[in-house]
């Protein structure tokens, strides 16, 4: 390695993937290559599937079981050892405080029983920075960061340098697409099953609402969408044909929704950078993995003259590799963070604004977005 190479451990424990991933970031600038030597998931889906959504208490415990075995998988498919690594990344935020503990706490061990410096990583900048794992990836850039917990528009000036442009003011398009699953009896994962059903479907079948698109601002709701995909449930028997007519229905309002509000952030990141230096729009996330979705935005960001930038589909849902990527940019520029660095349930990536702003959220946790 070269002076300049960083290699980080990196560990996700937010929700109900347990991931390990190891990544090493070559150089800096336009010669900045990013190798993934080792990227281990476990996947939850069984032990979740019968309770139809994410048991938090059965999550903490499975990354209990499993993280450790997924360190030292990681370690021997990278054919390395403890001392080639330069810290250990995890994920600190936001999250089921369960798992983010577990996850949190595994790292600290590391860092103190190997001497690596310890990275606390907020999960939805590890989002925000997944295109870069696969393609340079040049800063400012417009981010739609769009989950199972967070759906929101971003300015991305620069790393650790955040402006929230708009959210969701209730439920993010994530949530929507699981619940519509639970509620047609789809199973788990909800997103892909959705998106499934609805290629046999027909988008124009069932009347949804786009909520807020008669608004000025950015901000978005599915909170009015599920109840409205409630109602279509019970309006009607389920044949397999009402299933599918409604999943194309709700992937076409989602798709809608989010192409109409893309559309109109683009202007607005616009006129505050300077195009000589490209406008690009990039979509991250777990929902990033719809390609129904992924066409939509595509067809808006060519129309706007951005260049649309999504990251390869298996580095949208969570990961450990976008987690170990963000703590090598961290360290690159710091000595990484103190053993005292708190687990936080939230964490927006915008504080002040939703300081100032908040969207959603309150109490004792401070505000989501």
């Amino acid at each position: 390695m070269t002076q300049a190479d960083i290699t980080i451990l990196g560990l996700e424990t937010s929700c109900d993937e347990t991931a390990a991933a190891i990544v090493r970031v070559h150089g800096d600038g336009e010669t900045r290559q990013v190798e993934v030597l080792a990227d281990e998931i476990a996947s939850q889906f069984a032990d979740h599937s019968a309770y139809g959504g994410v048991v938090p208490e059965i999550a903490a415990r499975a990354h209990v079981e499993r993280l450790d075995k997924l360190v030292l998988n990681a370690l021997k498919n990278a054919e390395l050892d403890w001392t080639e690594l330069n810290g250990v990344a995890a994920t600190a935020g936001p999250g089921l405080i369960g798992g983010v503990m577990v996850g949190v706490s595994t790292a600290k061990a590391i860092s103190l029983a190997r001497g690596l410096p310890f990275v606390a990583v907020n999960h939805l900048e590890g989002h925000a920075l997944s295109p870069r794992l696969a393609e340079q990836v040049a800063f400012p850039y417009l981010l739609l960061l769009v989950s199972g917990g967070h759906c929101q528009f971003l300015s991305v000036k620069a790393l650790g340098d955040y402006q929230r442009l708009g959210s969701t003011i209730d439920d993010a398009a994530g949530e929507a697409f699981d619940k519509t699953a639970k509620l047609l009896g789809l199973g788990s994962p909800g997103g892909p099953a959705v998106e499934r059903a609805a290629q046999q479907g027909d988008p124009g079948a069932v009347p949804l609402p786009r909520p807020l698109l008669d608004r000025p601002n950015l901000d978005m709701s599915f909170a009015g969408l599920k109840t409205a995909v409630l109602r279509a449930v019970e309006a009607e028997p389920l044949t397999e044909t009402r299933r599918a007519d409604i999943c194309a229905s709700f992937q076409a309002a989602v798709s809608d929704v989010l192409g109409v509000r893309t559309r109109q952030a683009m202007k607005v990141f616009a006129g505050g950078v300077d195009p000589q230096n490209g406008l690009r729009v990039v979509v991250a996330g777990g929902v990033a993995a719809n390609a129904h979705l992924r066409a939509r935005l595509q067809d808006e960001a060519q129309a706007a003259g951005f260049e649309f930038i999504a990251p390869p589909l298996r580095w949208c849902t969570d990961n450990a590799a976008m987690i170990a990527l963000a703590g090598a940019e961290r360290l690159s520029q710091g000595p990484g963070d103190a053993l005292d660095s708190p687990a936080r349930s939230r964490w927006p990536l915008d504080e002040r604004s939703a300081a100032e702003r908040p969207v959603s959220g309150g109490g004792k946790r401070g505000a989501k977005v």
